[in-house]
């Protein structure tokens, strides 16, 4: 009797799992039509300047050589036209489409194809390249369009689809779940990304992500890849973050984004005990461009910005996004922690220019004789010439870094600052102010490093930062 128990028991709990796994069947069949496949061909022009194909008889013994290692064509051959496939989905009836930026850069042409095989040309209305969004359109009315979704409700752990033309397989349908929220990536300030573990390949790019609801929370943008593939990482920008750039492209075929001219870097756990933070947050101030809002607005190196316009800044990446999705010309409230309390400043808002010119200092000179070495530290009288050069009142050159300080990240040639806020104007000063701090503390060290400037915390009884 024991035995059919545990045989039944056995067969059931395959069953019972199974029932907890999601159906998509009835999200694809609603939602699918409205996501689209993207075609782009861009004319290429033969290099003029590249080895041509001499005119020769194919019979000739040399054409098979100049066929396989000169395969440039020659003058009067025809150009030829790559092809890019991609993604999108429709918002809106009368054809509005949104996609990737990098879908649609440097098209001549875009076909949209949709799932009854109906085919468009469409137009770029506008593409922002700091997101990767895209707003395309075709000329078409009663088309199906998807709903948006909130992605602050998404939590990790829940299932999500993905639907696109990943290799060009039109409508291919992949699932996974939200792995992480708000991640950050290089040279990407200004998308949250929502990371997941769907199957997302090239011919993805610009498809909706779907929660279980078949509302859109995102646009598949990127994944992590060493083959080129998939490997279990892709990334989807919110659709709320890509809602706002496609209103603004769809009103004046650009973004505009807010600027306050700082250099910013993360709050680490040294850092923030250095200067009295109850805990790692906000965004270090590292340099403020002269005459910019935050400079204007008093900020100063060494502040900490810890709330925007009333939103916590918890980490330095979150300040860009906030920043940059204020509109230029605003007056909001920066609060920021200086000297180990919080103080609120007003700041105006000034626009985000695309290129501009960033000017570069010269560096120069022999370095002057190098002076005792204490903390791991052999250092330098700065000139005058220097400092005007550097455009710094004070600082000391860094001669050689061993021992702690080479473990705290210092490096020959950079230019010690400030210890604590508090400006370095010499050598025995500096190892002075650094006598005189408890051991076992861990202080702030401003240091100029190329053109750049940036915090380090140094803990004084020599060992390194943990």
């Amino acid at each position: 009797m024991l035995r059919r128990f545990l045989v039944v028991l056995c067969l059931l709990v395959p069953v019972a799992v199974a029932a907890q796994l999601p159906d998509f069947t009835e999200l694809v069949e609603k939602q699918g039509p409205a996501v689209v496949n993207i075609s782009t061909t861009q004319t290429a022009r033969p290099n003029p300047l590249a080895p041509q194909i001499p005119n020769l008889q194919e019979d000739d013994p040399f054409y098979e050589f100049f066929r396989r290692f000169i395969p440039n064509p020659g003058p009067g051959q025809r150009e030829f036209q790559p092809q890019s496939l991609g993604s999108g989905f429709i918002i809106s009836a009368d054809g509005y489409i949104l996609t990737n930026a990098h879908v649609v850069d440097a098209a001549d042409e875009i076909t949209v194809r949709l799932t009854d095989k109906r085919e468009f040309k469409a137009k770029v209305i506008g593409a922002d390249r700091r997101t990767d969004v895209a707003l395309i359109k075709i000329e078409a009315a009663g088309l199906p369009l998807v709903k948006f979704g909130d992605p602050s409700k998404l939590k990790v752990g829940e299932w999500v689809a993905a639907i696109g033309s990943p290799f060009g397989f039109e409508n291919s349908v992949t699932a996974g779940i939200v792995s992480a929220k708000g991640r950050s990536l290089p040279q990407e300030n200004f998308v949250p990304f929502i990371q997941t573990d769907v199957a997302v390949n090239p011919g993805n790019s610009g498809g909706p992500l779907f929660n279980l609801r078949g509302e859109v929370v995102g646009i598949n943008s990127q994944i992590y890849s060493r083959t080129g593939g998939f490997m279990g990482l892709s990334f989807a920008i919110p659709i709320d973050v890509a809602n706002q750039i496609a209103q603004q492209l769809r009103t004046t075929g650009k973004v505009t984004r807010g600027r306050i001219g700082v250099v910013i870097q993360p709050v680490t756990k040294e850092l923030a005990e250095s200067f009295g933070l109850p805990r790692p947050q906000g965004a270090l101030v590292n340099s403020v461009e002269k005459g910019g809002p935050a400079d204007k607005a008093g900020i100063e190196p060494g502040d900490v910005i810890v709330k925007f316009d009333g939103k916590a800044v918890n980490a330095s990446e979150d300040l860009p996004r906030i920043v940059g999705g204020t509109p230029p010309g605003s007056k909001v409230t920066v609060q920021i922690w200086r000297n180990k309390s919080a103080r609120d400043l007003p700041i105006t808002i000034s626009e985000l220019q695309d290129d501009r010119a960033r000017q570069q200092s010269r560096r120069g000179g022999k370095p002057p004789a190098a002076a005792p070495t204490q903390f791991g530290l052999t250092l330098s009288e700065l000139t005058d010439a220097k400092r005007n050069e550097l455009k710094i009142e004070g600082g000391v050159m860094v001669e050689n870094a061993q021992g702690a300080a080479a473990r705290a990240g210092i490096r020959r040639g950079d230019v010690i600052l400030s210890v604590n806020n508090q400006v370095v104007s010499g050598v025995d000063q500096l190892f002075q102010m650094m006598n005189q701090v408890e051991k076992g503390s861990i202080i702030a060290l401003r240091i100029r490093r190329g053109n750049n400037s940036l915090y380090v915390p140094f803990q004084i009884d020599g060992n390194p930062p943990r």
